[in-house]
């Protein structure tokens, strides 16, 4: 499976997270992870559990970057996007142009033009500075 695949099974269980908090439905992570992934996946996991314990970093730097918008206010799948794109910038050996790639190609899929155009412009402030 290529990376851009395992980002979007990330994504897909990012979201399916925030769905069930929302709902306070229980979950396990490992579960969540196991019925979205064939085989076990180090960098699926990276991903997951990274978002998950750092999401109220992860939001704090997004909302420095948003005008007169806030992380909650976008979409589950945006916002899943934009909090593994932060994450992979900050923490992980990424490349930057190839985490926004993967972040922009991620929204045309699952985002409005209005919420991609948010995560790019948070994304290149981010790695501008």
């Amino acid at each position: 499976m290529t990376r851009s695949a395992l980002r979007e099974k990330a994504m897909v269980i990012l979201y399916q997270i925030d769905i069930y908090k929302e709902r306070k439905i229980e979950y396990d992570i490992d579960k969540v992870i196991k019925d979205n992934l064939e085989i076990d996946n180090e960098f699926v996991k990276d991903i997951v559990y990274g978002v998950i314990t750092y999401k109220d970093n992860l939001d704090n730097i997004a909302n420095q970057y948003m005008k007169d918008w806030t992380i909650d206010r976008l979409d589950k799948s945006g916002a899943s996007i934009m909090r593994m794109a932060i994450y992979e910038l900050k923490y992980m050996d990424t490349p930057d142009l190839v985490v926004i790639n993967e972040a922009i190609e991620l929204a045309k899929k699952y985002c409005d033009d209005n919420v991609r155009k948010i995560i790019n412009a948070v994304l290149d402030q981010l790695i501008r500075k």
